[in-house]
């Protein structure tokens, strides 16, 4: 086992008696000898404090009264019985200085009385002046006014040298510079594009095809009081045979009323459609034999379904034979059509080509474009029905919703041999005229009447020229020899 430390009788280690025990002759917890008195064997005080403190903090000379004095230094009239405690009264248990566990009480708050200093209202001072905010009273008035003047003067000059330095560094503005502008009231010949199309426009409607989810538009002409309206075959096509088609027009005031289909004719791309309309503005109708390359021609229509818009351009060439046949329509016609410049896009169908006196002189139907499928814009070439043409047809559409065109009963194709060209009969049908005028098979057909053929398209336009039952002269060239055979069309 381990040596324990020893202990006196009284169970106090030796050690820490000798190290925290009173000195010798010391009986209470104050030592009333002053620090003069050389500590015992043992003992040790604290160093003296500076000198500073001493002379702050220390008593007066010759004063003997020390912060709390010992048990048997009381006076006489205080010595404490001897049931009496030493340091606690019997009322130090109520002394909030001596007891330790006295609760703290809360005072009421200094407050100055009514009427003094404290409570008195600020008494507002004088107003300080504008030279005294800015530069206090360091600057008389009358420096201040000249500084005020130097600035004016500097604000001055600065202003006129900017504007100067701004007008020359941009020499490209004026501004000086004021628009002048012209009289109003601009005369317009009668034969302007602007005269001609106020005139054509109450004539010419938008048409407008719908067939469930699908549909299409176009253009239409006015052609009689009554409300009938031509317009291309291709246009309203997929309406015809089909009982849920709706087609409607809408005028160029924006009225929109439903549309009948009269009658169409796919080998020449015509249709007439009936509106119930009062009074509508009617086309006036030209001729198109009188037209010459160069004349002056305006397109009306809706293209791409931009109702009213009018393009200008001239004739380009007249009696330009074109096949036109389009997917999702039954049109299979050659026109003997007016060619134009005058910008036509998909949606100018049935409208109309106006001469410079505002009369119709052709149906726009077909372009010529670099696009795939047709899909392209205009590049400037247009082709029209002549108004010729759509006089004899929609009459008959009309009066019988039915057109019977000439016929000749022959196959034919295109060729040339260098130098001459026309339209080689491929075979010849039982009971036509082309029969019964001696037309074999092998012939090269190379003008009908008076009309020159040089394909087989020409052929066709120039049949149709003619009435039913007109016998007209056909030249043909067999074995190498020119023929002329009369054959009554049927």
């Amino acid at each position: 086992m381990s040596e324990q430390p020893r202990t006196s009788a009284q169970g106090h280690d030796p050690e820490q008696s000798a190290a925290f025990r009173r000195p010798e002759g010391v009986e209470g917890s104050f030592d009333p000898r002053g620090r003069d008195t050389p500590p015992q064997q043992g003992f040790e005080y604290t160093p003296p404090p500076p000198e500073a403190l001493e002379k702050a903090f220390s008593r007066p000379p010759g004063s003997s009264e020390v912060l709390q004095r010992a048990p048997g230094d009381r006076e006489p009239s205080e010595q404490a019985s001897p049931d009496e405690d030493l340091f606690w009264s019997h009322s130090g248990d109520r002394d909030p200085w001596r007891n330790p566990t006295a609760e703290a009480v809360v005072g009421a708050p200094a407050l100055a009385r009514e009427g003094s200093e404290q409570h008195r209202e600020p008494v507002p001072g004088p107003l300080l002046s504008t030279r005294e905010v800015l530069f206090g009273r360091r600057v008389r008035p009358r420096a201040l006014a000249a500084l005020a003047a130097v600035a004016l003067l500097v604000s001055v000059v600065g202003g006129f040298i900017g504007r100067i330095t701004a007008e020359e560094g941009n020499p490209l503005t004026n501004p000086d510079v004021t628009l002048a502008k012209v009289e109003p009231g601009v005369d317009r010949p009668s034969g302007t594009v602007a005269a001609v199309a106020s005139r054509i426009l109450p004539s010419v409607v938008s048409v407008e095809v719908r067939l469930g989810a699908q549909g299409g538009t176009g253009s239409g002409v006015v052609i009689d009081g009554n409300g009938y309206i031509v317009t291309n075959n291709h246009v309203i096509s997929m309406a015809v045979g089909t009982p849920d088609a709706q087609v409607f027009t809408v005028f160029s005031d924006g009225t929109r009323v439903p549309a009948r289909i009269v009658g169409r004719d796919p080998q020449t791309d015509l249709a007439v459609l009936k509106v119930e309309v009062a009074n509508p503005t009617v086309a006036q109708l030209g001729s198109s034999a009188d037209l010459a390359v160069g004349d002056k021609v305006i397109a009306v229509g809706s293209p791409l379904g931009l109702e009213s818009t009018v393009t200008s351009g001239i004739v380009s060439s007249t009696h330009r034979p074109m096949r036109l046949a389009g997917e999702g329509t039954d049109t299979n016609a050659v026109i003997d059509a007016i060619q134009t410049d005058a910008a036509i896009n998909p949606g100018n169908s049935g409208g109309a080509l106006v001469d410079g006196n505002g009369a119709v002189v052709g149906i726009n139907s077909a372009i010529r474009t670099l696009g795939t499928d047709g899909q392209g814009g205009s590049i400037g070439l247009g082709f029209a029905i002549p108004i010729d043409q759509v006089r004899r047809v929609a009459e008959q559409l009309i009066r019988t919703g039915q057109v019977r065109h000439p016929e000749l009963g022959v196959n034919a194709k295109s060729v040339t041999d260098g130098t001459v060209s026309g339209a080689q009969v491929q075979n010849v049908q039982q009971g036509s005229a082309a029969e019964a005028a001696g037309i074999a098979e092998g012939d090269v057909i190379i003008k009908v009447g008076d009309r020159q053929v040089n394909s087989a398209n020409e052929l066709v336009v120039a049949v149709h020229k003619h009435r039913l039952g007109t016998t007209v002269p056909i030249t043909v060239v067999r074995g190498g020899r020119e023929l002329v055979l009369d054959a009554e069309l049927r």
